[in-house]
């Protein structure tokens, strides 16, 4: 069943490197690492993905597509 009406943009890949980035950084590392991304993907992405009508009728949302995303990557 789709569930994805549509995804992000490659604006959205770049915002997403720049937040990982600025987290990285906050937490007092000059690199990016997985849980960097990991924390800040839900408030990059979460506006950027649409959901179709029948993920609405299942009552799946944005955050959930990520995080079935999310589960699906292999980190390096």
């Amino acid at each position: 069943m789709p569930l994805i009406s549509y995804g992000g943009s490659p604006r959205a890949s770049i915002n997403l490197a720049m937040a990982a980035k600025a987290h990285a950084f906050m937490q007092k590392r000059g690199f990016v690492i997985p849980e960097d991304v990991r924390a800040i993907c839900y408030d990059v992405l979460r506006h950027r993905i649409g959901i179709t009508y029948e993920a609405e009728a299942e009552n799946i949302n944005s955050d959930d597509i990520i995080s079935q995303i999310l589960n699906k990557v292999n980190v390096p």
